[in-house]
């Protein structure tokens, strides 16, 4: 079983679960234009991510300029 967990097989543990990230100091840019709606740099932002895209999404929010304030698993 730790050898399917490490491979990321399917079945793992890891598949379906969902981490939501409250993010402060998101700045207004090229990239967050896209989203669609605007966001203000002095609230927290909410952000649900598989767990599969963790990594991915920390590096996403830090080129946005915010800063991670919790991670929560759902």
């Amino acid at each position: 079983m730790l050898g399917q967990v490490l491979t990321g097989r399917s079945g793992s543990p890891s598949n379906g679960r969902y981490f939501q990230y409250e993010v402060t100091g998101l700045r207004q840019s090229g990239e967050t234009d896209a989203n669609g709606y605007p966001i203000r740099s002095s609230a927290s932002t909410f952000i649900t991510v598989p767990y599969s895209r963790m990594n991915e999404e920390m590096q996403r929010i830090t080129r946005m300029g915010g800063k991670i304030k919790s991670i929560k698993a759902l």
